[in-house]
């Protein structure tokens, strides 16, 4: 700031100090150099004082969004890999997990007819039992009611012959 202001100082001794005609389209004196060189001046120090910090913090950016981009990317990768692995795991489990289901399920079937075929032979052995029972207790009844009728018989018969 305290150049530019120099510059403009220095600027206007120098018109002061060119008389001559003024008005005319190209003049040519001092004036157009000077102006020439503060461009320049201006131009050297704003790309220093701002337009390099501000291109380095816009490049500096762009490269985090790339590395980051390029991060990502590898991450969702990854993420994809890990995925399809663990549909194949979950895949070969449900098929584990299936057979299991079966061979259970064939288990419980096989010990169910197991134990209702116990529960038919222990039935028809009791049916059998209760059979043999109740033949015997019949056998036993009757042999019981042929001595009753033997005995009233002869009862029976001792009054019709005793009376007569």
């Amino acid at each position: 700031m305290i150049l530019q202001t120099a510059f403009l100082l220095a600027v206007e001794a120098a018109a002061e100090v060119a008389e001559g005609p003024e008005g005319g389209l190209f003049d040519l004196n001092a004036t157009l150099p000077l102006m020439a060189l503060q461009t320049v001046v201006l131009v050297a120090i704003l790309n220093k004082v701002f337009y390099e910090p501000f291109s380095k913090t816009i490049d500096d950016r762009n490269d985090y969004c790339r590395s980051t981009r390029l991060s990502a990317k590898e991450q969702l990768s990854q993420a994809k890999q890990l995925s399809q692995e663990y549909e194949q795991t979950l895949s070969a489990t449900r098929k584990q997990a299936q057979v299991i289901f079966l061979e259970a399920q064939a288990e419980a079937q096989r010990l169910a007819a197991e134990q209702l075929a116990e529960a038919q032979r222990e039935a028809q052995q009791q049916r059998n039992t209760a059979q043999a029972e109740i033949a015997e207790q019949r056998h036993a009844a009757l042999q019981s009611l042929e001595q009753e009728v033997d005995g009233l018989s002869r009862q029976i018969l001792e009054k019709l012959i005793g009376a007569a």
